[in-house]
């Protein structure tokens, strides 16, 4: 996340007159090279915060409910990638292409959604605007990189070890990986939904501004190495049809149409990690829902997911004004 943030804000040219990069004390003083430019990393304390005015913070959520509200006090605008903040009423939730108009009410944070969920409503937000969203489901098939690099590490770790007749070690996740999928992302609260179940709807609900939208997810880990993909059934208000459904993504920024399932194109992570836009394909009339559609959608979930969304964020506060640079 880092490394994707640092090489977005050199390549979108963010008009900074300086990055600087902040760690723990244990990581301060190595270095970080990106192109021609060596960065040092500082270590992250309150007082940095004096000669900031954005700071894109990815980071656990502890640290981020400690840190963030000191860096607002200091004149520091957070754009804060933890699920600290999000369901916070007085805290922007945003996906740029979606609500940008709610950057206006930040008080010093705004906060970066799940990337299931940023995933999955760049793909069900066009069809929102067209048809007036009722309810969904949705089944996330997520990559191990959402784990960060522990989860990437495993899964090759884990091929290597099956290819050589090896025992398969297992720490990142509660059963192997590789060659399997765990329905299970993040811890199950006692309704049996996971955590990460829960951040779908209730984030699905808050970004779209749709507080009574019913929603059932499951989110699934596979052992694909970077993009999430999601398999999603909706229910809309108004009748369906397919050609006004197609123009309405291929109309939304930030989303590709790939659709033509009698020439085997539709989205996989394969050819979508690596690149910012999600895409959507296998669009089709729900077979089970009144006015349904089904689709399925992808993205890298480091980008769309994470980085890029929280850098996009940063570039539509400095254009409304909302932060100083320099």
């Amino acid at each position: 996340m880092g490394q994707e943030l640092l090489r977005l804000l050199h390549e979108r040219h963010f008009p900074a007159d300086s990055i600087r990069l902040f760690a723990s004390a244990r990581s301060a003083g190595k270095t970080v090279e990106l192109g021609d430019v060596r960065y040092t990393i500082e270590e992250a304390v309150a007082e940095a915060f004096d000669e900031l005015d954005v700071a894109l913070f990815s980071v656990s959520g502890g640290f981020s409910t400690e840190m963030a509200p000191e860096a607002v006090r200091r004149g520091c605008v957070v754009v804060d990638n933890s699920s600290a903040f999000r369901m916070d009423p007085k805290v922007p939730l945003v996906v740029p292409e979606i609500n940008a108009h709610a950057l206006e009410e930040h008080q010093g944070i705004v906060a970066n959604p799940n990337c299931s969920t940023a995933i999955a409503l760049m793909g069900l937000y066009p069809l929102h605007r067209t048809f007036n969203l009722r309810r969904f489901t949705a089944a996330t098939y997520q990559a191990v990189s959402g784990s960060g690099v522990k989860g990437m590490q495993e899964l090759e770790n884990q091929v290597r070890a099956w290819s050589a007749g090896e025992p398969l070690k297992v720490s990142a996740y509660p059963h192997q990986i590789a060659f399997n999928v765990i329905p299970q992302v993040d811890v199950f609260y006692p309704d049996g939904y996971t955590k990460e179940e829960h951040k779908m709807a209730n984030e699905s609900r808050k970004i779209m501004g749709h507080g009574e939208l019913a929603v059932s997810t499951t989110c699934v880990r596979v052992p694909v190495l970077r993009a999430h993909s999601v398999a999603i059934n909706a229910e809309f208000w108004s009748p369906v049809d397919l050609e006004q459904a197609r123009e309405a993504i291929r109309a939304f920024p930030g989303v590709d149409l790939i659709d033509e399932p009698e020439k085997q194109r539709y989205p996989m992570p394969f050819g979508i990690a690596g690149t910012d836009n999600c895409a959507v394909g296998r669009l089709r009339r729900d077979t089970a829902f009144e006015n349904g559609l089904a689709f399925w959608v992808t993205g890298d979930q480091l980008l769309k997911g994470a980085a890029l969304n929280a850098v996009q964020i940063a570039e539509g506060l400095h254009e409304r004004g909302l932060i100083r640079i320099g």
